[in-house]
């Protein structure tokens, strides 16, 4: 007989992730799949089953082709004329975070539990973190 999941039954762990030299689209899926938590046998849609995931060395993120110049960000300050576009490369300079959590972002399901998954989601420029105490 299968019993039904409920919220005392998740067990949430850590993971590290090195995005050294990593491809931004191949990782982003795989870390939407630990927030939500999609491998644990006992995954259901409807409860928020997943796994807090630190991210780090994000400076150091790639892409493949010419999405380097191509690809652009979008911002709109809903005034008008208040449209802000950023190319990769600029948004990479700055804040490399962003450009992480918004791959991730696209790639989880568009419900009410996308923002409580984005919160275990912690993304670091470079390799200094505050949770090595907690990640195995």
């Amino acid at each position: 007989m299968t019993k039904a999941t409920k919220a005392s039954d998740i067990k949430r762990s850590w993971y590290l992730i090195d995005l050294n030299k990593k491809i931004l689209g191949r990782i982003s899926s795989e870390i939407a799949k630990l927030l939500m938590g999609k491998s644990k046998p006992y995954y259901v849609r409807n409860l928020d089953c997943g796994d807090y995931v630190v991210v780090i060395n994000a400076k150091n993120v790639k892409v493949t082709g010419k999405k380097e110049e191509n690809k652009k960000y979008y911002r709109h300050s809903g005034y008008p004329g208040g449209l802000r576009v950023r190319t990769f490369k600029e948004l990479k300079q700055s804040k490399p975070e962003e450009i992480i959590r918004h791959a991730v972002k696209g790639m989880l399901p568009q419900n009410k539990l996308r923002d409580r998954m984005l919160t275990r989601l912690f993304v670091y420029r470079d390799e200094n973190h505050p949770y090595g105490d907690k990640i195995k």
